[in-house]
């Protein structure tokens, strides 16, 4: 029996007396793979991306483990949601237009102290400044630059579109005005590399495309280091009781955190390992996270039709962005139908083994996205569900 032939059947026995659709986390997977991210930021604490991840009960369990300390949200409404159920530390990753947002943010001591705001332009400030309804309370900021590699003066960018500051001067210029502005404190700096943390440098099948990309992360790694070193002088000299740094990805844990600069990395995926993170060299984590739908049809030989299973993830669409058909192995889409919204065909000779209310397990494309389709996790242990918790979802919040 193979491994994951093996895992199979111990989902299978996990599950047996519930219906599918479903989602399940395979604890010692996620433990094991929440391990291996701490061995790779080689003792800088790690900031839990909560996008990621989706769901309170695996948040509080990740950070009560040794290296984890802090949530790197998506929404204010989620970040203060967050705050009020006891968590200490969450940076928004991302600026936000919640104008109720903030005017809570400001009238609340605890919250206050809890949550940090993102901004990269002085309008973000005059927008809570706007929002505050007579809150007092000082916002904690930070201040994000951007990681693109920059080629041929600028005529190539290779990086997600975020922050439009790149210089120290820039940044420092913030820094500045946030400094001079009352009601506001200037506590950290975040630099998000997504081209080197999330992309995968070891694309089966495609080996120049694999060349390319790892030739691009060594030089895009080369620039920011010394750019993002240059940035965090010239803010600390503005402010030298910045609280923190933060960098990095799933995808760059060990190299963001050989960053003397650096004082936090920030990894989500890593924690659920979805099929997006397969095509990597610099790291081989367990996929945690999977779900489960039923067998519903047998059209015919060598085909099956399971119920649903449409959950494109984001981005730019492409087939990478489908879940894949995972166990039992072999099993592939009809490239005429796909996954499709209410009923999925499935082809492959697996198919013929399987019966009416068998289940065909999935992995996502991407991690957190996976919890916006389900109510809840059932926790696995070897080959028992050991409990089952609410995602946001189960809990009533679908923040985006």
């Amino acid at each position: 029996m193979t491994p994951r032939a093996a895992d199979r059947a111990r989902y299978d026995r996990a599950t047996a007396a519930l219906d599918a659709p479903l989602a399940l986390v395979d604890l010692e997977a996620f433990d094991a793979n929440a391990d291996d991210l701490v061995r790779r930021a080689a003792g800088k604490p790690i900031r839990v991306a909560s996008k990621s991840v989706r769901c309170r009960a695996l948040l509080e369990r990740v950070l009560g483990r040794e290296g984890f300390a802090g949530v790197m949200s998506f929404t204010l409404a989620e970040s203060l949601w967050l705050a009020r159920a006891g968590f200490e530390d969450v940076l928004l990753a991302y600026p936000s237009a919640d104008r109720a947002g903030f005017a809570e943010l400001a009238r609340d001591p605890k919250l206050a102290a809890a949550v940090t705001v993102m901004v990269d332009d002085v309008a973000q400030l005059d927008l809570i400044d706007a929002a505050r309804a007579g809150g007092a309370e000082p916002v904690r900021v930070c201040l994000e630059m951007d990681t693109a590699l920059s080629l041929l003066g600028g005529r190539v960018r290779i990086g997600a579109r975020r922050s439009p500051l790149r210089s120290p001067a820039q940044l420092a210029e913030l820094a500045r005005s946030v400094v001079r502005r009352p009601g506001f404190r200037l506590v950290g700096l975040m630099a998000y590399e997504g081209h080197v943390a999330g992309v995968g440098d070891a694309v089966a099948g495609r080996p120049l495309r694999s060349r390319a990309v790892r030739a691009m992360q060594a030089a895009a790694r080369r620039e920011l280091a010394g750019r993002r070193a240059a940035v965090v002088g010239a803010v600390r000299a503005v402010a030298p009781e910045l609280e923190f740094v933060n960098g990095g990805g799933t995808g760059s844990v060990q190299h963001t955190a050989a960053e003397a600069a650096v004082t936090e990395v920030a990894a989500g995926s890593g924690l659920f390992v979805p099929r997006l993170f397969d095509d990597y060299t610099s790291f081989t984590g367990r996929p945690a996270a999977l779900f489960a739908q039923p067998v519903v049809r047998r059209p015919g030989v060598g085909v099956v039709t399971v119920l649903g299973g449409g959950y494109p993830a984001s981005g730019a669409a492409g087939r990478d962005r489908l879940p894949v058909p995972y166990l039992p192995e072999g099993l592939r889409y009809d490239p005429r139908e796909g996954p499709g919204e209410v009923q999925t065909p499935l082809l492959g000779s697996p198919a013929d083994d399987l019966r009416i209310g068998d289940k065909v397990w999935f992995r996502h494309a991407k991690a957190g996205e996976l919890c916006e389709r389900f109510e809840s996790l059932c926790l696995v242990v070897g080959d028992r569900v050991v409990d089952t918790v609410p995602t946001y979802r189960g809990e009533g919040r679908t923040f985006l």
